[in-house]
């Protein structure tokens, strides 16, 4: 990778891919960022490669794969947005070797997956899979046998992070009973009760949810063991991440009678564009919701999404910041007003900062600020100096043959 310096806005080459929120280009342009390309879909692998080669800040969603070998295309590659909750579709290690921050959204979409579980639950509660199915069919059921208003209802949430607590306040308003389970100690929000532990959430549930991210810790986590261990007709709701569920196992359940319905948003393997087939051993159930992974995907939700995203990497472009990005070290930074900011980018290796140091104290450049973040693999250092553009020029020259050093930057 080769280092950058500062250049015009106009010069700063933005990609945008798979149909980011029009709110994220609008944030660009009105940052002074004239020089965006707009793709509606995710790019062939060819393409991709040929476009990011030339980008400067990339901004994707859930479906383009930036993997290590793409991203050996990406010379000129200063950051990437997720538009998105996730990051796994986007190599972390080697994005961070190369000196490049990763930022996403991590909270933005948190209301519409909330409302989306609950309605589910309602929905769930009254049958109404079963019964739409039926209608469908040309059938006809009107009966009130196995629906139930949630009302006095328990609500079981496994992960009680930022969708979980919402959904509860949610579910609370509703008259609901909620229970949580998570890995750590939670504050508890309304009437909410951490339970015991997840069995007993599981025994005392009238439905689950879950909302755990994607870890070797959850992989697989609820299977035929917790099926077993759910209330005769309980309902369960994954709306996490499709690696976290035993399909077969939920099925299997479904299909006797032990679990009386289930809402799956996400799935272990996911048709790669709409146009590509859906296969899961839930298809034909009639007591299931699926719905294909849109969770997050509301209007709003993308609005929101595409103003945080975007604030985050201008603020990056503009000041050097780092705060939340999700691979590299985090450094929150104050404007430079007067002052020319150096980045210093480099492999978290003994004797680097000394040896920047020493740059600035061999060419006779005053410091008047200097930041330090390191993780396991890589160092960030900011320097803010008074100086000329020309001395600016030479400490950054000097700055990236130091042995290590993965990208520098110069900020005007």
């Amino acid at each position: 990778m080769s280092p950058t310096t500062s250049f015009p806005k106009s010069d700063i080459r933005v990609l945008l891919l798979e149909g980011v929120a029009p709110t994220a280009v609008e944030s660009f342009r009105n940052a002074g960022y004239s020089n965006i390309q707009l793709y509606d879909k995710s790019l062939p692998a060819d393409l991709l490669q040929q476009e990011i080669a030339q980008a400067h800040i990339v901004g994707i969603r859930s479906r383009t794969q930036l993997t290590a070998e793409v991203l050996s295309h990406a010379r000129r590659l200063m950051a990437i947005g997720a538009f998105c909750i996730g990051t796994n579709q986007i190599d972390l290690d080697a994005a961070e070797l190369a000196g490049i921050p990763v930022f996403n959204a991590p909270y933005s979409n948190t209301r519409s997956v909330a409302e989306l579980v609950v309605a589910e639950a309602i929905m769930l509660m009254r049958g109404i899979p079963q019964k739409s199915a039926q209608c469908h069919r040309g059938g006809w059921s009107k009966s009130a046998a196995g629906s139930h208003e949630v009302r006095g209802k328990t609500l079981g949430i496994v992960g009680y992070g930022h969708i979980g607590t919402q959904v509860g306040v949610i579910a609370e308003a509703l008259g609901m009973q909620v229970i949580f389970h998570d890995i750590e100690t939670k504050l508890a929000l309304g009437n909410a009760r951490m339970a015991l532990g997840l069995d007993d959430l599981l025994e005392r549930s009238d439905i689950v949810t879950l909302h755990v991210p994607e870890t070797p810790a959850t992989q697989g986590m609820f299977g035929a063991a917790q099926v077993t261990k759910m209330k005769p007709g309980a309902h369960l709701i994954n709306a996490s991440r499709g690696t976290v569920v035993d399909i077969e196992s939920l099925a299997g359940a479904l299909a006797s009678g032990a679990i009386g319905g289930a809402a799956i948003d996400v799935f272990p393997v996911e048709p790669q564009g709409n146009a590509d087939p859906f296969v899961s051993p839930l298809i034909g159930l009639d007591n299931v919701i699926l719905t294909p992974h849109i969770g997050g995907s509301t209007l709003e939700a993308q609005e929101n999404i595409g103003l945080e995203v975007a604030a985050k990497l201008i603020r990056y472009s503009d000041n050097g910041s780092t705060l939340s990005a999700v691979n590299f070290p985090e450094v929150t930074l104050p404007e430079h007003t007067g002052s020319t900011r150096l980045l210093h980018i480099h492999r978290n290796v003994p004797g680097v900062l000394s040896q920047v140091n020493d740059v600035f104290s061999r060419l006779g450049v005053n410091i008047d600020g200097q930041f330090l973040r390191t993780h396991p693999k890589v160092g960030y250092v900011v320097i803010d100096v008074t100086a000329t553009q020309e001395q600016a020029a030479q400490v950054r020259e000097e700055l990236a043959r130091i042995a290590g050093t993965l990208r520098t930057r110069v900020l005007y």
